[in-house]
């Protein structure tokens, strides 16, 4: 509408031309047609625009080999696609859409580059909230595993092959004092500079942002010379986050463009984290996945809260592994919980009944996972 109003504006002026002199004829249509080729070129800024784009792993293990996308119209969100889109839409059908909030609501979403890349080989276009990074995945996971190494697992072994052993009693110790060093120091400054706000983190993120790169996706999808015109089945849509994520994603979760939400190491039990809480399960109105890692996971107390409260007309199940806080996302291909995530999506965004059964069948689930545990409600 905006866009016909213009050219109707244009249209008119040119209209209203006759009577004057050629002079002023002249100099008013110069005038008009820089407006106009203004605005074309406004227009097509507003199209997605691949600036920088990457593969990882080869591509991930799925039917369509997959790419990391910065766009230029977007800058604020890393795009995880299947490679030569309008190719695989050809013969696929529109792709399912996943919006995604990072660990720690950090605004960079390389953590989860593995998985989400994996993700997106099975035929899945998802919004990372974070902008598009070249970071060395394993030199970011090194340093979580480390520090949270999960006991009730075996060896830790990233997706380069390296072996990653647990923190010696020393290195414990250095690291405490170490935080007990800067938690002093903060706090003799924060006394200092009693009247002074603290600065925003540089990691700060929101809920909303979910919902605004739907916006963008839902806009590039209608609009057409967009590389996503007509390329997205916007009927399926998944909001997915980890730990903090998972708060944003309960956040957004009333929004009725949503079909189902996956809750990765996360739960908001009595907590109030981004501005969500206990009372924002009463919003749900979409089958839910929670994705856990056992007693050893932080999330795993508020998790099992989560599940008793979500209400009864809520399809909802959880899986527990013994992984801890940090998942598989450091293994070759996301791991294990990359394999149920793409189950998860498989059966509630594109109907295929069969991959419900590692939810919905225990002697399944002991079968493909024997580690885990699932319980399920609502079903």
């Amino acid at each position: 509408m905006k866009n016909f109003l213009k050219i109707w504006c244009f249209q008119k002026n040119t209209v209203n031309l006759q009577g004057k002199s050629e002079t002023k004829k002249n100099k008013v249509m110069k005038k008009l047609l820089m407006t106009a080729m203004m605005f074309v070129a406004s227009v097509g800024l507003m199209n997605a625009q691949t600036e920088k784009r990457q593969v990882v792993e080869e591509g991930g293990t799925g039917p369509f080999k997959s790419e990391v996308v910065g766009d230029a119209s977007c800058p604020g969100f890393t795009v995880y696609r299947p490679q030569n889109l309008k190719e695989v839409v050809a013969k696929q059908g529109a792709l399912p859409v996943i919006v995604y909030a990072n660990g720690a609501c950090f605004n960079n979403n390389v953590e989860m580059r593995l998985l989400l890349s994996e993700v997106a080989s099975y035929g899945y276009v998802a919004a990372a909230i974070g902008p598009y990074d070249e970071a060395d995945v394993m030199a970011q996971w090194k340093g979580v595993l480390r520090s949270a190494y999960p006991e009730t697992k075996g060896d830790v072994i990233m997706a380069n092959g390296e072996k990653i052993l647990p923190m010696t009693a020393e290195e414990k110790k250095a690291q405490q004092e170490e935080q007990a060093r800067q938690r002093e120091e903060a706090a003799k400054k924060a006394k200092k500079n009693k009247k002074q706000q603290p600065a925003e983190p540089p990691f700060r993120t929101y809920p909303k942002m979910l919902l605004e790169v739907l916006d963008w996706l839902i806009e590039q999808n209608a609009t057409a010379g967009s590389e996503y015109y007509h390329c997205l089945d916007l009927d399926h849509v998944a909001a997915m986050g980890q730990s903090c994520g998972g708060a944003q994603v309960l956040g957004v979760a009333h929004d009725p463009r949503i079909k189902t939400c996956v809750m990765l190491n996360t739960g908001i039990g009595d907590m109030e984290m981004m501005g969500s809480t206990k009372e924002s399960l009463k919003n749900l109105h979409t089958p839910m996945f929670y994705m856990i890692g056992g007693p050893a996971d932080i999330a795993y107390a508020n998790a099992q809260k989560d599940y008793e409260r979500i209400a009864d007309n809520i399809p909802v199940v959880m899986l527990n592994s013994k992984d801890g806080h940090s998942g598989t996302y450091y293994e070759k291909h996301g791991g294990n919980y990359a394999k149920a995530v793409v189950k998860w999506l498989d059966w509630q965004l594109k109907g295929q009944v069969g991959q419900s059964a590692l939810f919905l069948d225990d002697e399944y689930l002991k079968m493909k996972f024997p580690e885990w545990q699932g319980v399920r409600k609502n079903f």
